[in-house]
């Protein structure tokens, strides 16, 4: 029954929001309308995508008034019996929806669309939606339809189903299987309230006011609260990313480890970058963990200090020179030696054929002199303009820097952008032919890449060969959530390409050496358990000393509520045999949303 006020707006026409919408105030929906349930249907794609339905009736249950998605999400109050059929979807209006509220009893006519984030190439599943909508205002002030708690009871173990071969892997066409699959759990609540309930945060607030909780408190949990992944096959069904409908300066900063406590509650949206996404109109209370940043600890003297860090398009504009530092000498306790990845030339992302970096480089080693660390000296080798890939102008390039107190570099001049470091035997021992030397620069395998970098330093009278690497990202690769199971990781292509390179480089130098010590490491872009990994490693040519860990302590870098490998530190066989090595991840980033880097630094330290 309309309200009183509701009876008095019946006549009313609000304006269209745009050409593709209109509200108005009108009488109830017709009887035999389409319900939402019949537009979801049991499989991902509406049986009614492309057709127009008239006087769908629902109670707004949330409206979003900022991005390029814009509209409100509607849900039924009286639900079928069938599992798999959603009670919600979105009215997609286009601009800032108005006439309607939270409470609204409306009835919408428009066109069902799948609309997938990020375009069909994305190989995303789609978004049940409703849109060019004339949407009509019923009654005021209705209850909102009980929010479906999403807990660990709720939610299986299994992730998803493997797709239909005969639609190339696609998942849209199987029917939904909730009470089994993870995956179709999460679609038969497309577009409806659901909540969680203190759910642990295991990705902390990024720039774009989001973050994952887990609804799974013991799913393969770090000793720090995240959720290690550490298998394709295991992909952590309790992740789920939350937004907010309220203002951005109200969202929380949360860093893994710490609770969502009490209730987050809203519609459950699917977009490009996170899948299946809670938008709260209802927030918990962050209770922080007061988690920390960790410091490993000091080298011996008789220890090689190696460490490896991306410190993410670092130019002489930015600000994080001094935190940098701070973790070098503080959390890292100043290594011997330091693998950077993504040091940026003299004018970051400015584009006009300066390649250069020492700036960036001298304004860093300087950071680290204040902060009590030692005077580092550095070598590196410039890329060719615009070749080596990453952010457009700033050509970005690996950097040794070494303490020339302890470790001493071994110059052999020739090296540059485009010729190939080798290998050659002098006085018995496997010698670069450069140093700093870049491994195969011109090969097809680093296109557009960053080419490794190749160095040798004397410690103690041993000499060490250290490979500084960063592979192609994974951009491209489809999402844990694509309507293709498993998804392509087309990305690993280039990888794979690039870590024979590297193996087999290798594998020359200890041809030459048997016992050489070789340390390839950096941002290798990959898991300690992927092919990438295992091709890189070869028949004992080496091994990613990150496996040295405990299984909850494998881990540097955190995306979509995942703690993941990929950046590693991989050994020869006389340092992995000689069983003095000491391995750490040191978490000071990828946990934490004030993160100078999005990637956590590692460290080996070793005898040679």
């Amino acid at each position: 029954m309309p309200s009183k006020s509701s009876a008095r707006l019946a006549a009313l026409t609000v304006a269209a929001v745009c050409a593709a919408s209109a509200v108005t105030l009108a009488s109830p929906a017709h009887a035999e309308s389409v319900r939402i349930h019949d537009i979801q249907g049991d499989t991902r794609i509406s049986p009614y995508a492309g057709q127009q339905v008239t006087d769908v009736t629902g109670i707004v249950t949330g409206i979003r008034t900022y991005g390029s998605s814009r509209g409100f999400w509607i849900q039924d109050p009286n639900p079928d019996a069938d599992p798999a059929t959603s009670e919600g979807v979105f009215v997609f209006t286009g601009s800032t929806p108005q006439g309607v509220a939270v409470g609204d009893a409306v009835t919408v006519s428009g066109t069902v669309t799948e609309f997938v984030p990020g375009g069909t190439a994305s190989g995303n599943q789609s978004l049940t939606e409703i849109t060019r909508p004339t949407v009509t205002v019923v009654s005021r002030g209705n209850p909102v339809p009980a929010a479906t708690r999403i807990d660990a009871r709720s939610v299986p173990a299994a992730y998803t189903p493997a797709g239909d071969p005969a639609a190339n892997g696609s998942v849209n066409a199987l029917p939904l299987r909730p009470d089994r699959y993870a995956l179709d759990l999460y679609e038969s609540l497309e577009g409806m309230n659901v909540q969680v309930s203190d759910a642990r945060v295991v990705g902390a607030t990024d720039p774009y006011t989001e973050l994952w909780v887990t609804v799974k408190p013991w799913e393969n949990r770090t000793l720090r609260g995240g959720t290690v992944y550490g298998s394709y096959d295991d992909r952590n069904t309790g992740r789920l990313q939350i937004q907010s409908l309220g203002r951005a300066a109200d969202f929380p900063d949360a860093n893994v480890g710490d609770t969502l406590a009490g209730t987050t509650a809203g519609p459950l949206d699917f977009n490009q970058f996170g899948g299946y996404t809670l938008v709260a109109g209802e927030l918990g209370t962050l209770k922080s963990k007061d988690q920390r940043r960790e410091s490993t600890r000091r080298q011996h003297t008789g220890e090689l200090a190696i460490a490896t860090y991306n410190v993410e398009n670092l130019d002489p504009s930015d600000g994080t020179f001094a935190a940098h530092a701070d973790a070098i000498v503080r959390h890292l306790r100043s290594p011997d030696i330091v693998s950077l990845e993504e040091i940026q030339d003299n004018n970051g992302s400015t584009d006009d054929g300066t390649v250069a970096a020492d700036e960036t480089v001298a304004g860093l080693i300087d950071a680290i002199e204040a902060a009590g660390g030692p005077r580092y000296d550095w070598r590196s080798v410039d890329p060719a303009d615009k070749a080596d890939g990453g952010e457009p102008g700033g050509n970005i390039r690996q950097v040794f820097l070494f303490d020339p107190e302890r470790v001493s570099f071994t110059d052999r001049a020739g090296g540059d952008a485009t010729t190939a470091v080798g290998v050659a035997k002098v006085r018995g021992k496997a010698a670069l032919t450069h140093s700093p030397g870049r491994i195969d620069p011109t090969s097809h395998a680093f296109e557009n890449s960053r080419k490794p970098l190749a160095g040798e330093f004397v410690f103690r009278g041993r000499t060490v060969i250290v490979i500084a690497n960063h592979f192609a990202s994974k951009g491209g690769d489809q999402s844990l959530t694509s309507q293709y199971q498993p998804p392509s990781r087309g990305s690993e292509t280039q990888r794979h390409l690039q870590a024979k390179a590297v193996h087999d480089f290798t594998a020359k130098v200890l041809k030459t050496q048997k016992n050489a010590d070789v340390v390839v490491l950096g941002d290798i872009n990959d898991f300690e358990f992927s092919t990438t990994t295992k091709i890189l490693e070869g028949r004992d040519t080496l091994w990613s000393a990150v496996k040295s860990l405990p299984r909850s302590e494998r881990y540097s870098y955190v995306y979509q509520g995942n703690s993941q490998v990929l950046d590693q530190i991989l050994i020869s066989p006389s340092i992995r045999r000689g069983g003095t090595f000491s391995y750490d991840s040191v978490h000071i980033n990828a946990e934490f949303h004030d993160q100078i880097s999005d990637h956590d630094p590692q460290i080996l330290r070793f005898r040679p």
